[in-house]
């Protein structure tokens, strides 16, 4: 059983990323979160792994920390949450967010998750209230986003945020809102922020034009 792995960044995208261990490329799905925090390509990258058993596969799921593992776990022990589902809510909400919600029972906010309807996200508040103090506090860190070009980083949020379930059309008319009402650049994780808040409460941007 795999648990942790290092080595080379040889690809990364906002729903996976190659390992190069020693010549051998290890496929890696992660959440949002881990994606915000991994360095550039081609440098050395360290991931705590859940190996997750199939029938017909064997797939690989990694955290830059502990918490989000540790969080992974608990979700994929919920009946009818599986893997992909559990990566949804980690990089939909943090940590810490989770842990709120489930704590207040604010089954809303876990419904906002794609893939999430009331009925999962009521199964979260409910089985989860009591094992969420297992989840240690991380320490606060800021992920450094590097700069890069505006295009490069809407296709970037583009694509984390259809990876998340919603639909490529109305995503793009987000960014461009969000284009346009911003004065400044913004760094890819605050961007893909701003757009799941409007995703999430249904905003239509078409009057804009």
């Amino acid at each position: 059983m795999i648990a942790a792995l290092t080595g080379r960044l040889a690809l990364k995208a906002p729903s996976h990323v190659t390992l190069d261990v020693q010549g051998v490329g290890y496929e890696v799905f992660i959440p949002l979160s881990t994606y915000y925090a991994l360095p550039d390509l081609n440098e050395s990258a360290s991931l705590s792994i859940y190996t997750h058993l199939r029938e017909d596969a064997i797939q690989l799921f990694g955290f830059l920390t502990a918490q989000e593992k540790d969080a992974f776990v608990l979700l994929t022990g919920i009946t009818g949450i599986g893997p992909k589902l559990a990566l949804s809510v980690l990089s939909a909400l943090s940590v810490t967010d989770l842990i709120s919600a489930v704590q207040a029972g604010d089954v809303d906010k876990l419904a906002t998750v794609p893939g999430i309807g009331k009925k999962s996200a009521g199964r979260i508040a409910l089985e989860l209230k009591d094992k969420v103090d297992r989840l240690r506090p991380a320490a606060s860190t800021t992920p450094v986003i590097p700069s890069s070009p505006t295009d490069r980083l809407q296709d970037d949020a583009l694509s984390a945020l259809v990876n998340l379930g919603y639909r490529p059309a109305e995503v793009k008319e987000v960014l461009k809102h969000l284009a346009r009402t911003r004065s400044e650049p913004m760094p890819l994780k605050e961007m893909i922020r701003e757009a799941l808040k409007d995703l999430a409460r249904g905003v239509n941007h078409a009057a804009d034009h």
